[in-house]
């Protein structure tokens, strides 16, 4: 595959145009060289994520996961905010939960790096990874456990009826019964408390909550009075206005610190309580 930089700028703002038009099909076929899918210019990483962004709208993950791969392979080492943020889109749509929020991670940190307007957005799409992810944890936790407890119940009922039918009276057996009959009672009763307790731990510690977006804290950084804010959430309201939310003082991008002990605590919290990511 060789060069074609005059075509492929052509077929990028075309393809531009038709995305932006909602004609996904369109814009793909014209991120890529007609009438097959090689991209006109292998040497322009911008042209595989704009094709990847369409591949998402059509539901082609796995195609759009290749052109993130291609993409960042030409990016070497600096790597490529749009490419991971599209990547990480990709693996959460396809189950991928882990992968999903490394690359999102990945992209975050570029966008710190590089101050990219895009980082609420990328922000939020690693919230989301951690949510989704937990779902996904939560699910088989419950599940392993409802399967456990039905294990262990269908071995108690059979140890019942063998220890009932080795009775050689009615009375006995009707005491035997009662007896397995009431352990299996508890035991239903000790998983349905564990259950009830598990649900009932929900509450977000006020020092996890961020006071501009009121949402949990993911990347914090602290100011010079000392409070801390979530970055995205204190860099947007920077650009509006350059002042300390609390004091109204003058406050710059230079002045914020990362606040790292808050940063493992909120992230400590979230792996216990991926539900917060909602809340």
């Amino acid at each position: 595959m060789g060069k074609d930089v005059e075509k492929a700028t052509k077929l990028k703002e075309d393809g531009n145009h038709h995305f932006q038009a909602n004609d996904f099909i369109g814009a793909e076929s014209l991120y890529s060289k007609a009438p097959g899918s090689i991209i006109a210019d292998d040497t322009n990483p911008s042209l595989y994520t704009n094709r990847a962004m369409a591949r998402i709208r059509l539901n082609l993950y796995e195609s759009a996961i290749l052109d993130c791969n291609e993409c960042l392979k030409l990016s070497g080492e600096k790597g490529n905010l749009k490419a991971y943020f599209i990547l990480s889109q990709c693996q959460l749509a396809i189950g991928d939960y882990n992968a999903a929020l490394e690359s999102a991670l990945k992209a975050h940190r570029l966008c710190v790096e590089t101050n990219d307007k895009s980082l609420g957005p990328v922000t939020n799409q690693v919230l989301r990874c951690k949510k989704e992810r937990w779902d996904d944890m939560e699910k088989k936790r419950s599940r392993e456990g409802q399967e456990l407890e039905n294990d262990v119940i269908a071995l108690m009922e059979r140890e019942r009826d063998d220890m009932v039918n080795s009775c050689d009276n009615d009375f006995d057996k009707t005491q035997v019964a009662e007896e397995w009959d009431h352990k299996i009672a508890l035991l239903r009763d000790t998983f349905e408390r564990s259950r009830s307790a598990a649900e009932k731990r929900r509450e977000v510690p006020a020092w996890a909550i961020d006071d501009i977006s009121f949402g949990i804290m993911v990347d914090p950084v602290i100011t010079k009075t000392g409070k801390s804010y979530e970055r995205a959430s204190i860099m947007e309201h920077l650009k509006r206005h350059p002042t300390d939310p609390l004091t109204r003082e003058p406050l710059l991008p230079s002045d914020l610190r990362s606040n790292l002990q808050l940063r493992e605590a909120c992230q400590e919290f979230l792996d216990q309580n991926g539900w917060a990511v909602d809340w």
